[in-house]
């Protein structure tokens, strides 16, 4: 089932979400003090591909003070505004019964675009 979710999600729309994420990433890696935050756009782009089967987990060594900074920092530059989009997608396929599944998903993806330093994805 994971496999047919993540060809489904892939075909309508989880393609052109992640080569924004990767588009992103690049711009960001562009600068030293950037590619932090790149390498976080890479991870949501991972996810964003193939969402079905992960989970989202907080790593032991999160990093302390400086992964809050940084999450901090992304929140304020974009962070907030991503996660309000996949908010607002995930409310509307909750209407549809079939959109269910794909609904937590961009619930999931809610999660990791706001806060993505000191997590992983399994």
């Amino acid at each position: 089932m994971n496999f047919i979710g993540n060809l489904i999600w892939l075909i309508f729309g989880g393609f052109a979400a992640a080569l924004g994420y990767v588009f992103g990433g690049f711009i960001l890696c562009l600068t030293v003090v950037g590619i932090p935050f790149g390498m976080q756009c890479f991870k949501i782009a991972g996810l964003v591909l193939w969402p079905f089967g992960k989970k989202i987990v907080s790593n032991s060594n999160s990093g302390g003070c400086l992964s809050l900074l940084f999450n901090i920092i992304w929140l304020f530059t974009g962070g907030l505004y991503t996660a309000a989009v996949h908010i607002v997608f995930g409310l509307l396929l909750f209407i549809t019964i079939i959109g269910i599944p794909f609904a937590k998903q961009h619930f999931k993806l809610a999660e990791i675009s706001l806060t993505p330093f000191g997590k992983s994805v399994v």
